[in-house]
């Protein structure tokens, strides 16, 4: 019987798990889907990895960035701003900080490759990942309830 695509994907990550203690793939695809990686031909599977994990923590960075400097961003996001408090743009700036220093390892790695650095930075990007979700997940839970209040106070003054 011919293997899936996605069977032979996950049984090369189960010797690159074994040989540098990566996580396990289910936990990986759970936030990260790297299943689509099955979707690619590539001789450099823990590469590709790391790119759909950056992909999803430049995604956030930029959001982040939106809401800490909104100066070209879409409308929606001011009101989104309105909604932070100082705490909540204090532990914003702290994930923009951790996320950013990724972005420059990713560049680093792109510039110096090596399959040893690769997995590395894979350990170390779900890390981050487990640490940064918890509180992300709280800001956009203020911002959601926030969103509400803010949008029915604005709706009173208004008369058309």
């Amino acid at each position: 019987m011919e293997k899936t695509e996605l069977a032979k994907l996950k049984e090369d990550y189960k010797f690159f798990q074994e040989k540098y203690f990566l996580p396990n793939f289910d936990e990986l695809n759970k936030d990260f889907q790297i299943e689509k990686i099955a979707e690619t031909e590539t001789d450099f599977i823990l590469k590709e990895i790391r790119k759909y994990i950056t992909d999803k923590l430049f995604n956030y960075l930029r959001f982040i960035e939106s809401l800490l400097n909104p100066a070209n961003a879409p409308m929606f996001v001011f009101a989104i701003v309105k909604t932070l408090g100082v705490s909540e743009k204090e532990k914003l700036a702290e994930i923009y900080k951790k996320i950013t220093k990724i972005e420059i390892d990713f560049i680093k790695l792109d510039l110096d490759y090596s399959e040893e650095k690769e997995a590395n930075s894979i350990k170390n990007y779900l890390q981050l990942w487990n640490e940064i979700k918890k509180g992300f997940l709280e800001i956009i839970l203020v911002i959601e309830n926030n969103l509400d209040n803010k949008s029915e106070e604005n709706m009173k003054g208004y008369f058309g």
